[in-house]
């Protein structure tokens, strides 16, 4: 089973104390976000899960500490950092900033084990595409010897974006194929590997991969392990990431970024924050009388090799 930290929430900014503490204890709980009163308990005992996947706009909370985690699991950490300033992501460090910490970061863990994510890529009066492609260039210059490959996605346009964003540009096939020739020109400068995350379209004829974030091969490159052969159901339409278990909480992140998909209210964020111990094994609230516990049927999907050492 596969352990994912931060699909739901920046986990790892916001919450490292809470995480850390569940993984020295052992387990965590998660509820439904479609039945709330529904809790699955997840074993955090390093036979039990493959790996753990981290996701974060900022590593500092946690970089003192991250090897806790990764001195006992796998782990594999998206490090997203994005050409957007405070008009779009309020609480988010700088790029220089950013990039200082993903540096710190990567011989930590390793950089194979690293990724960065440029996304979503969004087009307004201000982020225009020539603003994109400037910046992309100099965040791959600095960023390409500390990761292993960089992610990239194009903005989906949801009706909430709509109303958070007015001022958002519909991207048209003229502006993709621009915006594609240029960021596979720069990643083959800096020979940095590519690819697209949720999305059916091929861009080969650009050097960027077809791929998903997390699949067998990227994990089993980044690890150094086999995983068993699995169909990759994703997420979404386009995602081919294997399945993960995630155990953070829908608006509870306070990075307050505009074409965020995880929060609906920036009221309801604060609420949740507020309820949040860091001594609970849930990330919000305590478990109530009227709620149901599980407790999580957790199968590895590594081929166990007497070859390869943990």
């Amino acid at each position: 089973m596969i352990i994912n930290t931060g699909g739901r929430t920046d986990t790892v900014n916001y919450y490292s104390d809470w995480l850390l503490k569940r993984f020295e204890e052992g387990y965590v709980y998660a509820r439904n976000p479609l039945f709330p009163n529904h809790i699955t308990c997840y074993n955090l005992e390093p036979s039990l899960v493959d790996c753990v996947i981290f996701c974060s706009k900022n590593y500092s909370p946690i970089l003192a500490d991250i090897q806790r985690i990764s001195d006992r699991f796998h782990v594999f950490c998206h490090y997203t950092i994005t050409p957007y300033d405070k008009d779009i992501e309020p609480s988010v460090p700088s790029i220089e900033d950013s990039i200082k910490i993903l540096i710190k970061l990567s011989p930590k863990i390793g950089r194979e084990k690293v990724a960065w994510r440029y996304d979503p890529i969004l087009l307004t009066d201000k982020y225009t595409i020539a603003h994109h492609l400037q910046i992309f260039d100099y965040m791959a210059s600095q960023i390409s010897p500390y990761v292993s490959f960089c992610i990239f996605s194009f903005v989906e346009m949801h009706k909430h974006i709509r109303t958070s964003m007015p001022d958002l540009l519909p991207i048209k096939e003229i502006d993709k194929e621009i915006l594609l020739q240029g960021i596979g020109k720069i990643a083959q400068k800096y020979k940095l590997r590519i690819q697209t995350c949720g999305t059916k379209e091929n861009y080969q004829q650009y050097g960027i991969e077809v791929s998903g974030c997390m699949t067998t091969t990227n994990l089993s490159n980044a690890l150094g392990c086999q995983f068993k052969n699995m169909a990759h159901k994703g997420t979404r339409i386009g995602c081919s990431c294997m399945p993960t278990r995630d155990i953070g909480a829908y608006n509870t992140c306070l990075n307050g970024c505009k074409y965020c998909y995880a929060n609906k209210r920036t009221e309801i964020t604060y609420k949740n924050y507020k309820e949040h111990d860091p001594n609970s094994p849930l990330l919000v609230g305590y478990v109530q009388p009227t709620d149901i516990l599980k407790h999580s049927v957790q199968k590895s999907f590594i081929i166990k090799d007497k070859n390869f050492l943990l």
